[in-house]
């Protein structure tokens, strides 16, 4: 044991609980520790600005991904913002369909005949200029997700079971999105 491990302990205190940055030769030791804190300063700083770097990119693409999200809901919100309109008057297409397909078999009365002709074109294009497109179903594999059945009957050949038969109410797409299945009559 050494002269100062002996005050050591004679002063209560342990010999092994030493001060490793102490100096003989120098008061306190403070002198050693001064570096350090300017060190662990700037690993804070650097850990900091890590973190922060961090939340903004994550941020960002948050951003990004709701402005995406957000423009897509806008052009589907546009593009069935008609729907409503669009459904109130498939009502009126399908009366006239029958009303054009009755002048048709008549041979009376040409003239409204050509009057009520032009006014149904009319009412279509319109109608197909905004996006409306009728469903082909006649003769087509029975679909749930595009034809509701109404009833079954048997079918006349093999290869028409499972297919439409009839259809009763015309189907309808408005910009590609099914607004109104098809009605039809299946073959079992």
């Amino acid at each position: 044991m050494t002269e100062k491990d002996k005050d050591m302990q004679a002063n209560g205190q342990d010999p092994r609980e030493m001060d490793i940055n102490s100096d003989e030769n120098q008061a306190g030791s403070s002198h050693l520790n001064d570096a350090l804190p300017e060190e662990d300063e700037a690993d804070k700083l650097r850990s900091d600005l890590d973190e922060l770097r961090k939340k903004y990119l994550l941020l960002n693409a948050d951003f990004d991904n709701f402005r995406k999200r957000n423009a897509k809901e806008r052009i589907e919100l546009i593009n069935t913002a008609n729907k409503e309109v669009i459904v109130a008057l498939l009502d009126v297409l399908d009366d006239s369909e029958r009303a054009a397909k009755q002048l048709e078999t008549s041979g009376e009365a040409t003239a409204v005949k050509e009057g009520v002709m032009l006014v149904f074109n009319k009412f279509q294009n319109v109608l197909q200029s905004k996006g409306l497109k009728p469903m082909e179903a006649m003769h087509e594999e029975f679909n749930p997700d595009l034809h509701e059945a109404v009833t079954e009957i048997p079918a006349p050949t093999d290869d028409l079971k499972g297919k439409v038969l009839d259809v009763l109410q015309k189907g309808y797409y408005l910009n590609d999105k099914i607004i109104r299945h098809a009605r039809v009559v299946v073959g079992k």
